[in-house]
């Protein structure tokens, strides 16, 4: 693979690349299932499962799960829908996207002095790229924990395995990212879309028994759950905002993908599963019927499923990792060429995409702080 030589532009040269169409616009949103959409595909593993979490003390009655649903309904159309998908995939950097992309159109490109205002600016950019390498370092860690915990519904003796087995997939991960986004999303996203489907028909047989479960998309109970619990309210949306986990990299990921395939592939495929998932699981909490080892997601899979569905639920979550680490990657170097960071060795994976890179000390980076933080916390309610 080439390796990029390090740059002093102050600005990404990324030139725009065609638009997709026809049967490369089918390739490239099979694609982006397995590397843009893997967090935020993987989040009904987990997320309802924390916002009744004994921290809360919250009980799955009926005004307080039309509520949680309603926040997250809404909490998924006004946040990615109507802000990423609609608006900020429009603010590009020369086929670039990113919050170092943006930057680069504010700082002089002639090597001159910044100016105090430009100072300011910079500021807040360096803090949300710090948490997007925070959220790139949590997210890979606590989707695989969230998913092999599903051993335990299957087969409750080998709970002790979820950390060794956590460290040992996120090692394997992080050691294949050198063969390029390219041939990665291409691995992993017939495996999404599976993913994605399985979700959706799970959420729509729960929905077809309790099609009342559909109030919950009217906000009016968003607002009165908030009026009601108040600042409880407030620390359960620190759960509800696990749903939403993974949307900036439809941001980031621009350089990878191209706008209308990221945009194709969350209307048509990704949004329609997330919301028959968690309306599935809303109407499982409302049915009483008992959570199989206390985990809502794994209730709505029929119990001669629950093992194929635990490897594939795996699968995704290990894929889901793929979001943040090829967003990471289009992170670091723009800020290599903004100067913010110190030079380091770019890859180029793709002949055809200029924005498919690979850094090698990223990958460095981001696996230590997974390890470190699987070791640290243990089960996903932790890091949750």
């Amino acid at each position: 693979m080439p390796t990029e030589p390090p740059s002093t532009a102050a600005t990404p040269h990324h030139g725009h690349h065609a638009p997709a169409t026809g049967g490369r616009l089918a390739i490239l949103t099979l694609t982006a299932l397995g590397v843009v959409y893997g967090d935020i595909g993987t989040s009904p593993l987990y997320s309802i499962k924390e916002c009744f979490s004994p921290l809360y003390g919250l009980e799955p009655t009926r005004d307080n799960v039309f509520g949680i649903l309603s926040l997250i309904v809404w909490a998924l159309t006004l946040v990615v829908t109507v802000k990423y998908v609609s608006y900020v995939l429009r603010a590009d950097n020369r086929g670039e996207g990113g919050t170092f992309a943006l930057l680069a159109l504010i700082v002089p490109r002639d090597g001159t002095p910044l100016k105090r205002r430009q100072v300011t600016r910079i500021l807040p950019a360096l803090g949300g790229a710090a948490l997007l390498y925070g959220d790139g370092i949590i997210t890979p860690a606590m989707s695989v924990l969230g998913a092999l915990e599903g051993i335990e519904v299957a087969t409750p003796a080998l709970a002790h395995f979820v950390v060794p087995l956590t460290i040992l997939i996120l090692g394997s991960l992080f050691a294949v990212q050198r063969f390029g986004t390219d041939r990665m999303g291409k691995a992993f996203g017939p495996i999404m879309l599976v993913w994605f489907l399985v979700i959706g028909a799970l959420g729509v047989r729960e929905v077809l028994q309790s099609p009342w479960i559909l109030g919950a998309v009217n906000p009016l109970h968003a607002a009165r759950f908030v009026g009601e619990h108040g600042t409880l309210a407030f620390l359960v949306l620190g759960s509800v905002v696990l749903v939403i986990t993974g949307g900036e990299a439809l941001y980031a990921d621009i350089g990878h993908f191209g706008v209308r395939t990221i945009r194709a592939t969350w209307y048509f495929v990704v949004y329609p599963a997330l919301l028959c998932a968690y309306l599935g699981q809303g109407a499982v909490l409302l049915s009483g019927v008992p959570l199989r080892g206390g985990n809502v997601f794994y209730t709505t899979v029929p119990a001669v499923l629950v093992a194929p569905v635990v490897a594939l639920s795996t699968a995704a979550a290990i894929i889901a990792s793929q979001a943040l680490i090829s967003g990471a990657f289009s992170l670091t170097r723009s800020a290599i060429h903004l100067g913010l960071v110190p030079r380091l060795p770019v890859h180029h994976t793709s002949a055809q995409m200029e924005g498919q890179i690979y850094l090698p000390a990223v990958i460095l980076f981001l696996w230590a702080g997974c390890c470190a933080l699987v070791v640290a916390f243990g089960p996903s309610a932790g890091l949750a």
